[in-house]
Order: C-alpha cells, then sequence, then structure tokens
C-alpha cells in the first residue's frame, strides 16, 4: 500500500510541470498537496455553473479535459469558448472575487481534478508570492516565464535588451554638462574639448534646459560660416530642445532620436534637466542602429539607398527581436522607420511632380495605420485632398494617381508588396476629397452591406503619415461624431468580426487548416483587432492602435484594468509569435508567411497561445452580447 508521504511526493512532482506549481516553494506545495482531494467527473459532467453560488473550490485538472461555455456562447456554433487540460486551473477570478462563475463548466471527457477548498485557496495566496503572482496575472505571469525562455534561446542577448525597455532615470549615466545662454563660444569649445564631451546643454537660472549644441554643429554653425568665438552660446545653440520625463523608456528615446535625427535626448523632471542621453548610451545594435537608419533615409537622394534602408531596417529589427525587445516597441519602432522611409519616397517622387502645388495628406491604414507592422507587410494606403475654389476632384485626382503610382511602385521595390486589393493610393477609387472620403464611409456606415463592411475595415484605421495632417483629422472628427449614431452598422461589424474565430478545438488543443497549421494574423490577431476598432468607433476613440484602444475602452464599458490588460498582453504574445515567425523564415530564406504548425512550438508557448486565444474568445463574448450577434 503506498503510504500517505508518497502520494504526496507523488502529487508534487506532478504539478510542478506546470506553473506556477514549478516556482512555489517546496514547503508551500506539501502543504498544498496534503490539503488535496481528487474527485471524478464523467463525460458531460457539470463541475460548476452559475447557478452554484460563491465558488467555493480551486480545480487543478489531473487528467482529462473541461469545458467552459457560456451562455451567450451557445447561440453560436461552438458554444465551448475555453478549454483546459491536464495541469490547468480554474476558477481563479470567482475564487479572489468571491463570486460565483460566469461559465458553465463541464467535462469534456471522463476528468479527474484534484480540488483545494477556497479557505485553503486563499490561505496559499497568502503564503505563496508565486501562486498569488500567478493567480492575479496569470497571462503576464506566463509571458515572463516565455520571455525568459526566448532570452536562453538567444546566444546575442545584451543590455541593449534592459536599456530599451527600462525607464530613462536608469539608463542615465552622466550628470550632463552645462552653461548659460550668454556664455562665449570659444568658452563652451575649450570646455567641451577638455572633458571629450560631445554636446553641451544651457540652462537659465531655474536649471530649465532652454538649447543644446553638440559637435556635430562645428562644422555647419561655426567654422564653414567663420564664426566669432566671442559670441555668446545661444547664438549657435538649438533652442527649445526636445526633453523626456525620466519615466519615459528607452525605446521611446529611441524612437525620438530615429524620427527626428538626434544623438542626444534631454531628460527632465518637471522642467529641471535631470540627465542626457546620447545614442551610445542607449544601444550598439550590431551593423545598425536606429539613428544611422533614419539619417541615411533622411538623406537618401534616390532609390538606391532607400532600399538599402528597407532591408538595414529588417535586419535591425531581427537584432532587437533576437535581443529580447517586447513586440510592442518593435512594431512601434518598425512602423516608424517605415513612416520615415514612405515620407522620404514621397518627398523625392514631389520633387517633379506638380502635386506638389496641392494641399493633399498621405494616409496609412491597416497595420500601418494602427503602428503594428511586422516584418511581413504590403501597403494599405491612401490620399485626402481639398480642392481650392474653382478646382474639380477629378482634376486634382489625375494630377495626384501618377505621382501616387510612383510611390506606391517605389516602396513595392523597397519590399512592400502592392497590395491585392489594390488599397493603395495609385487607386482613384483611395485618391479622394475631404468630402468623397466623408460620403465614402457615410455610405459604410449608413446603407454599407456586411460584405461591403467586411473589405472597408482597415479603412477606419487610417492616420495621417505626409501631408496636410489637418485634413486626416477633420476627417476622423467627422467620423467620431458619425460612427456611434448607427447601432446597424455597430452590428453588422460585429457580426463580420465574430465570423472569425480564435482556432481553439472542442477535441483538440487546436483546429489547424491546411499543413496542420495556424494563422496568427487571421485567426490570432484579427480578433483583437476587430473588437478594439468597433468599441472606439461606438465610444468616439481617436487612437489607432489596438493596445491603446484597447485600454482607452476599457473604462467606458466597465472593463476591469485586469481584463483589459490581460487582453493586452495576448494580443501582444501572439504578435511575438509572429515576429519570430518571420525572424526565422528569414533566417532560413523562406517566404514570409503567418502560419505556424503548433507542434513546432515549445509547450509553454503552446499553452499561452491557448490562454491568449481564451482571452480573444472571452473578447468576442462581450462583443456578442453588447450587439447581439
Amino acid at each position: 500500500m503506498t503510504s500517505p508521504n508518497a502520494l504526496t511526493a507523488a502529487t508534487i512532482e506532478q504539478l510542478t510541470r506546470y506553473a506556477p506549481f514549478d516556482r512555489m516553494a517546496r514547503e508551500h506545495l506539501v502543504w498544498m498537496a496534503a490539503r488535496l482531494k481528487l474527485g471524478y467527473y464523467a463525460k458531460g459532467e457539470t463541475l460548476l455553473s452559475p447557478d452554484s453560488g460563491e465558488a467555493t473550490t480551486f480545480f487543478i485538472i489531473k487528467q482529462g479535459v473541461v469545458h467552459g461555455e457560456q451562455d451567450v456562447a451557445r447561440a453560436q456554433d461552438d458554444a465551448t469558448w475555453l478549454e483546459l487540460h491536464e495541469g490547468e486551473c480554474f476558477p481563479l477570478g470567482a475564487l479572489l472575487s468571491q463570486r460565483a462563475v460566469t461559465s458553465h463548466y463541464r467535462a469534456g471527457i471522463d476528468t479527474f481534478c484534484f480540488e483545494l477548498a477556497a479557505a485553503d485557496f486563499h490561505e496559499l495566496n497568502r503564503i505563496s508570492e508565486p501562486f498569488r503572482d500567478f493567480c492575479t496575472r496569470r497571462i503576464a505571469n506566463l509571458l515572463e516565464q516565455s520571455k525568459h525562455v526566448i532570452q536562453a534561446q538567444y546566444a546575442q542577448s545584451t543590455s541593449e535588451q534592459q536599456a530599451m525597455s527600462s525607464p530613462l532615470s536608469t539608463i542615465v549615466r552622466r550628470e550632463p554638462v552645462t552653461c548659460k545662454p550668454d556664455t562665449p563660444l570659444r568658452e563652451v569649445l575649450e570646455t567641451m574639448n577638455r572633458l571629450a564631451i560631445g554636446s553641451m546643454v544651457a540652462v537659465d537660472e531655474s536649471r530649465h534646459p532652454v538649447g543644446i549644441f553638440t559637435l556635430h554643429d562645428v562644422l555647419s554653425r561655426v567654422v564653414l560660416p567663420g564664426l566669432d568665438l566671442e559670441v555668446p552660446f545661444k547664438t549657435v545653440m538649438t533652442p527649445h530642445p526636445t526633453t523626456l520625463p525620466p519615466q519615459a523608456f528607452g525605446y521611446e528615446a529611441a524612437l525620438v532620436m530615429a524620427k527626428h535625427g538626434f544623438r542626444h535626448i534631454l531628460v527632465a523632471e518637471n522642467g529641471q534637466l535631470r540627465g542626457l542621453l546620447s545614442e551610445k548610451d542607449l544601444f550598439t545594435l550590431q551593423r545598425v542602429g536606429l539613428r544611422q537608419i533614419s539619417g541615411s533615409i533622411q538623406n537618401a537622394d534616390d532609390l538606391e539607398v532607400l532600399k538599402r534602408a528597407a532591408h538595414d531596417i529588417r535586419q535591425l529589427a531581427h537584432n532587437m527581436l533576437a535581443q529580447g525587445v517586447a513586440a510592442e516597441q518593435l512594431t512601434q519602432i518598425i512602423s516608424t522607420l517605415n513612416d520615415l522611409l514612405t515620407t522620404r519616397i514621397i518627398e523625392l517622387a514631389l520633387a517633379d511632380s506638380p502635386a506638389r502645388d496641392i494641399e493633399f495628406c498621405w494616409l496609412a491604414l491597416g497595420s500601418e495605420g494602427r503602428f503594428e507592422q511586422t516584418l511581413n507587410t504590403d501597403q494599405d494606403n491612401g490620399i485626402i485632398f481639398t480642392p481650392k475654389e474653382g478646382q474639380s476632384p477629378d482634376d486634382l485626382r489625375q494630377v495626384l494617381l501618377p505621382f501616387a503610382k510612383q510611390v506606391n511602385l517605389a516602396l513595392a521595390e523597397c519590399g512592400f508588396p502592392l497590395c491585392s486589393g489594390e488599397v493603395m493610393a495609385s487607386n482613384p477609387r483611395w485618391c479622394l476629397s475631404l468630402r468623397e472620403w466623408q460620403d465614402t464611409f457615410d455610405k459604410w456606415i449608413y446603407h454599407g452591406a456586411p460584405m461591403d463592411l467586411l473589405h472597408s475595415t482597415i479603412f477606419f484605421d487610417f492616420r495621417p503619415l505626409f501631408g496636410a495632417g489637418d485634413l486626416a483629422v477633420a476627417l476622423r472628427d467627422w467620423l467620431k461624431e458619425a460612427a456611434p449614431k448607427n447601432a446597424r452598422f455597430l452590428h453588422q461589424m460585429a457580426v463580420n468580426a465574430l465570423r472569425n474565430r480564435p482556432p481553439l478545438g472542442m477535441v483538440r488543443d487546436f483546429v489547424t487548416g491546411e499543413g496542420h497549421t495556424i494563422d496568427l494574423k487571421l485567426n490570432g490577431i484579427t480578433p483583437f483587432v476587430d473588437a478594439a476598432r468597433i468599441y472606439s468607433l461606438a465610444h468616439g476613440i481617436a487612437q489607432t492602435n489596438t493596445v491603446q484602444r484597447l485600454r482607452e475602452i476599457a473604462a467606458p464599458l466597465n472593463i476591469s484594468a485586469r481584463d483589459a490588460e490581460a487582453y493586452c498582453e495576448a494580443f501582444l504574445f501572439i504578435q511575438l509569435l509572429r515576429l519570430r515567425l518571420h525572424h526565422g523564415q528569414c533566417e532560413r530564406g523562406e517566404s514570409l508567411t503567418n502560419k505556424v504548425d503548433p507542434d513546432n512550438l515549445n509547450n509553454l508557448d503552446q499553452r499561452i497561445l491557448k490562454e491568449a486565444f481564451r482571452q480573444a474568445r472571452k473578447l468576442q463574448s462581450k462583443l456578442a452580447l453588447d450587439y447581439q450577434a
């Protein structure tokens, strides 16, 4: 007969194969195992339901499958929105909130569960920090474990990864050298030479930064003009320098440097200078860096230089991914650099085009409009313009279309394929005046058929990229007023969104398609993007980025901060999987796709992906309830 100690040891051995038990102290595992009971549930039997009252038991699946079903999901083809397997536990939210569950939990097959009384669950939550952290930050905890696995896989991991995700206050390495604006230039240059520094910051009596001067400025501002070295420093400094607060992150400073071609960023708090960062303080990535790429783009005078810069953007993305830079940061960096590239292509195309005399704005649509570009992205763009008195939209369109085609073809040469659906500025349908864009959106909102709306969704993610940005702002302001007024439009958008379900299976972990693969973009990213878009339109939110939308809709929808962040983390994990997939495909010289074989993922990533899909289903269930879709 097996002794109690042997049973406890066997139970612990099984549990420690799964999070969070693999990180708990031995004494807490022994304490928990001694209080666990074993329950058996036949296929189809209910373990928990909303009618059961306040949750009184914490379940850990020892063997079998448990399905979670919601009443709102019963109207759908697939009633199961949650599928739990060996090592997974429930119902965390109900136990923590001391309420009834909101789902029906049924045994999908004959199932055995370890069971812990609610009082013991709360005591374990008190004494074990890893257990408490897992219960309150379930998906965040899993993501943190995955991040450690990823970093271990890449031997190139360096301190740049910390720099990019750390606040600037932790990166600043030295006090900035300062002077008064009236200090003679000769004295400033002598100080810079003596201290071997590359910059000088001018401050006023309150230590507010009022100007900056770098060695890069010496040639153009001092030597070539033959400037008298006795002039005051304010004559040559760059006034009103850009500053960031100490709590801003390294990647935000890197983005500002890339966008404006800066080599230094000042750190200021309440207007007072606190530090100075150079690009060397932030990163020294292999072969290419943010500022080098942005500088080569902004100074490019032909397409060949821009094609090399596009290659460098992809190389930079590979390096930063290998060093652990998070998906949210990395997609913003990629999108920002691609913005610079597109802007420079537009500037070169405008130089010899009559379109330069027209007031227009180049619009970014789709993933670029949302700042969510990965390494595998085609073109989605448009033009908005305004005719002057006596001008017709058709006449201006005939001038703009050849220019737009030149830009679209140049982008294609830089690695951004032409859109197969022809959602490009060179298509007359998407080169429209402000009034025509308003009429187009008006037809979608008030008269659009379901299929029309299905193909129009990416247009609602527009943002200005180049030119008269006020035209895009005017269109967005109009849309914020028009969209929330039509419940039929929002209902149809919700119906379309719910046609695309996360690929969680009834019997097996994932529902796979051709070649035993899952499309991480279509079935993973899109459910979050669609739901965030619909709620943002309904509540007049101007943001286009999915994560920002999810965070901003939390308050008007009464979504808890914890749930909203879980949606964001799930979305970002799938984005990270896409980036890693593209990175591996590039390394192997394969064509880039969004399809992954789940069997090729490690156990931890499989588990997080399942959790991410569950979050997508949870969000879709709310969408279905809110819009009766």
